[in-house]
């Protein structure tokens, strides 16, 4: 059981844990970690912008490969795959 040390004040009564509880090995060793560890990943801001240059590329890309010239170079590649005796 924790123990408790009521403040009283002029309108409420708080309950705060007492300061020499112990918190479980596993969670002090994540907590450890989690302070330690350098700031990694992205925000949210930065998803916005990594997913606006994607959908960019992939435009880009969609343009090049329904092109004239790559239409054919990829359809001469396809049929003489398929035409490649076994």
């Amino acid at each position: 059981m924790t123990t408790t040390t009521r403040i009283a004040t002029a309108s409420t009564a708080l309950v705060r844990p007492d300061k020499g509880r112990r918190r479980a090995p596993w969670l002090a060793r994540r907590l450890r970690r989690w302070r330690a560890a350098p700031e990694a990943g992205m925000s949210t801001a930065e998803y916005a912008v990594g997913t606006i240059a994607a959908c960019g590329f992939a435009a880009v890309l969609y343009k090049i490969v329904t092109s004239g010239p790559v239409r054919t170079a990829l359809t001469g590649v396809i049929e003489k795959a398929l035409h490649a005796p076994f």
